[in-house]
């Protein structure tokens, strides 16, 4: 197993202010922004900008430090969303908030995230970990913002349900597969310029894993919280919880939702990527005062 050095935690720059995370204490949030028509649990909702915008900053007001915006669905077997498409349903939100919010960019193009840096953003969520277009890295680098690394062994055009088993998939030690990969990336990362103190990980929960591997990654969660960076924990309404609990229904998981962000909170995460901010936000204020009184 790889040493890794503890995490130090990092800094956002949002407009005028600097924004800290991961650098211990209560996990931030960071709200789901979907400016999108497909998305799997509120495809349209808010596709259209000034919604989108609306919904950001009633999520901000509910607890949310970090508004995640995205203009492409990544449930499995979603079509792609061309470059200048996401353009459009992101930029006029990401320039609507970047002065008063920390706004991540949710995509996997490196133009995309470009020009949601040059409007204000300070993060960029690639779920391909930055694999998927080779300028991504060098973008991220050039602009001094954040970036958030996550495992995924499909794309979303080739992925199924993580209630589904696939052949495919390979067997083994699914928790070690994916700190090790991970760790490798943060390292391209460092290589490609990226200050460390400015990249965080994310498992992937679902992303071509099944139910049990999905579950086994959140009871070894301190494991990617070993990397020496800030883990983001994207479990809200995911199948694979829908799966353990038997609620089909995605927005009538976030009973099972917070009961999984809580475990990952307890096993360091830093970032939970959450839907229903205010039920998260009250369950985690819960968590932290029970923890303070353990002198946790």
């Amino acid at each position: 197993m790889t040493a890794y050095p503890p995490s130090s935690g990092g800094t956002l720059h949002a407009g005028a202010r600097t924004f800290a995370w991961g650098a211990g204490g209560r996990p931030h949030l960071m709200a789901i922004v979907n400016a999108t028509p497909d998305s799997f649990s509120d495809g349209g909702l808010h596709a259209d900008p000034a919604r989108a915008i609306a919904f950001a900053e009633s999520c901000a007001a509910d607890g949310a430090a970090i508004l995640d915006v995205g203009g492409e669905s990544t449930r499995p077997g979603a079509s792609r969303v061309s470059v200048a498409e996401q353009r459009a349903r992101t930029e006029p939100v990401v320039r609507a908030l970047a002065a008063r919010y920390a706004v991540s960019i949710d995509t996997t193009r490196a133009e995309v995230a470009a020009a949601a840096l040059a409007a204000g953003a300070c993060m960029v969520n690639d779920v391909s970990g930055a694999t998927e277009d080779p300028a991504m890295l060098d973008a991220v680098a050039a602009s001094g913002a954040a970036i958030v690394l996550m495992h995924r062994r499909f794309a979303p055009g080739e992925d199924r349900w993580s209630t589904e088993r696939d052949e495919r998939r390979p067997g083994g030690d699914v928790v070690r597969e994916v700190r090790d990969w991970l760790g490798g990336r943060v390292e391209a990362a460092v290589r490609a310029g990226i200050a460390r103190d400015r990249i965080a990980v994310d498992p992937g929960f679902g992303f071509g894993k099944d139910v049990a591997q999905n579950a086994a990654m959140l009871r070894s969660f301190g494991e990617f919280a070993s990397l020496g960076v800030p883990v983001l924990a994207g479990l809200s309404r995911k199948s694979f919880l829908g799966a353990l609990a038997g609620q089909p229904d995605p927005v009538a998981r976030d009973a099972a939702s917070i009961g999984a962000a809580l475990a990952a909170a307890a096993r360091g995460a830093a970032i939970l990527r959450v839907h229903a901010v205010r039920a998260h936000a009250d369950a985690l204020a819960g968590w932290c005062l029970e923890r303070e009184r353990a002198g946790a």
